[in-house]
């Protein structure tokens, strides 16, 4: 590592150098930060500086090696491994003061709970806090098995503000997924309620979503209104889809439930999909055999949202799992031939 001789940018506008420098380095602590300006490795324009002085756009900020900076954070990181706390800051998309945006990877629970296990996205957000007090929160989550783009506040305030924008649809997620069949028609919405299976029996039980018809929905108090558009962007025959769905609402398992209900289930679904011979429709069933991955094709593509403090628009795209990715080479299908948001202009 040499010295760094950094300037401080129109958009970083005046701050504390403190804050300045963490977010900058985020393995750097406080008390790191205090130690290096008082033994004067950090300057500011040439001159000795104190941890809490400001600094301006344009100025010229020293900084000094800093070969073990990695390494101690991630020993620092309370209850998450090194390897773990690489991944999950691997999986930042995006991040400022107030917003961090995540890839989430296949398999990685957002949350823990019943048969989620103790490896979890808010339990390793203690090595997301890049130089805050607290861990950023979850204000949405993901099912284990989907991939993709991943929202978390790092404040409380952010959390409530992003959380009631979720809440009143102010923001819209776009998923990719691969489906059995080619629905009919090619373009639609999905509006069957949902409601929780009964009892907590081996297949699944109790951990399942029902779709029940709108014109039964007196007979299921229980029963939550859902609705999920859809769009066919590609197909291969009559066997398999390239889909992106819209949720309009956030129901538990809502776009699984409903692909399955209308006889295109998701693939790699087990538990919406049942047997490869068993599913209603023109599906073929959750398993697509061949050359083919086993895992849930199902990724949180785009994420379009108002910044809660900026108040700018902002769309963030996550690029596909590795096991997408490589059903995408296979079938040829290429991100670059199709519409970011299918759905713009038929709403």
């Amino acid at each position: 590592m040499t010295v760094q001789l950094l300037t401080v940018t129109e958009d970083e506008g005046e701050q504390r150098l403190d804050k300045w420098l963490r977010r900058r380095f985020p393995e750097l602590n406080q008390v790191a930060v205090e130690k290096l300006c008082r033994t004067g490795q950090i300057r500011v324009d040439s001159g000795r500086v104190k941890a809490s002085d400001r600094v301006m756009p344009g100025q010229m900020v020293r900084v000094p090696p800093l070969p073990d900076a990695a390494p101690r954070t991630q020993a620092r990181v309370q209850g998450v491994s090194a390897a773990d706390a690489k991944m999950i800051q691997a999986a930042v998309l995006w991040k400022d003061e107030h917003i961090i945006i995540l890839n989430k990877p296949a398999g990685l629970p957002s949350q823990g709970g019943s048969g989620q296990g103790d490896r979890h996205v808010d339990g390793l957000c203690e090595a997301l806090k890049f130089g805050f007090k607290d861990k950023p929160k979850l204000v949405h989550r993901l099912d284990k098995d989907t991939s993709g783009l991943l929202m978390l506040a790092r404040t409380d305030r952010i959390a409530r503000a992003l959380s009631e924008a979720l809440r009143h649809r102010a923001a819209r997620k776009i998923y990719w997924a691969l489906v059995a069949g080619v629905p009919h028609p090619r373009q639609g919405s999905i509006k069957f309620a949902l409601e929780k299976a009964p009892g907590r029996g081996r297949g699944g039980e109790g951990e399942k979503m029902i779709c029940v018809h709108p014109a039964r929905m007196a007979d299921h108090p229980d029963a939550k209104r859902a609705q999920t558009d859809y769009f066919t962007l590609w197909f291969l025959g009559s066997r398999m889809s390239w889909m992106a769905l819209e949720p309009v609402t956030g129901r538990t398992h809502q776009l699984r439930a409903h692909m399955a209900e209308i006889g295109h289930p998701i693939l790699g679904d087990g538990k919406y999909g049942g047997g490869e011979t068993e599913n209603l429709g023109d599906g073929w069933g959750a398993g697509a055999g061949g050359d083919l991955s086993k895992k849930l094709h199902l990724h949180a593509r785009s994420l379009t949202i108002e910044h809660p403090i900026t108040r700018k628009m902002l769309t963030f795209t996550a690029p596909l799992p590795d096991h997408m990715a490589r059903t995408w080479k296979l079938l040829d299908w290429n991100e670059a031939d199709v519409p970011a948001d299918p759905f713009e202009g038929i709403r």
